[in-house]
């Protein structure tokens, strides 16, 4: 597989892009490069993919009752699946409720 960066690189939009656009294209790209060729996922590889490359904004959420929810939503019919846009609904989820997130905003203040 073509690393992400080249992938990136190869996508002329995007060479005087913002830090922002190329962010969300990362996104999806690598969900581009697991989904199916339906652009589908299953939830069982949705769960595994956030886990594996979203690791940094989950770490330490495991008690936290919307991040149960939500992996609990995923371990249910785990065969079935979701799109780009569920996909990035569940990214945004996470990312909201992260110790992460917090730490990012502190850093923002303090500089």
């Amino acid at each position: 597989s073509v690393p992400i960066a080249k992938q990136l690189a190869s996508i002329k939009a995007l060479r005087k892009g913002s830090d922002l656009e190329k962010a969300f294209a990362t996104a999806a790209l690598v969900y581009n490069n697991y989904a199916d060729p339906e652009s589908k996922l299953s939830k069982a590889e949705t769960k595994s993919l956030l886990q594996s490359q979203f690791g940094h904004f989950i770490q330490g959420q495991e008690n936290k009752p919307k991040y149960q929810e939500i992996i609990s939503s995923l371990d249910e019919e785990s065969e079935n699946k979701i799109n780009f846009e569920d996909f990035m609904i569940l990214l945004v989820s996470l990312t909201l409720m992260s110790d992460l997130l917090q730490e990012i905003k502190n850093m923002k203040t303090t500089k």
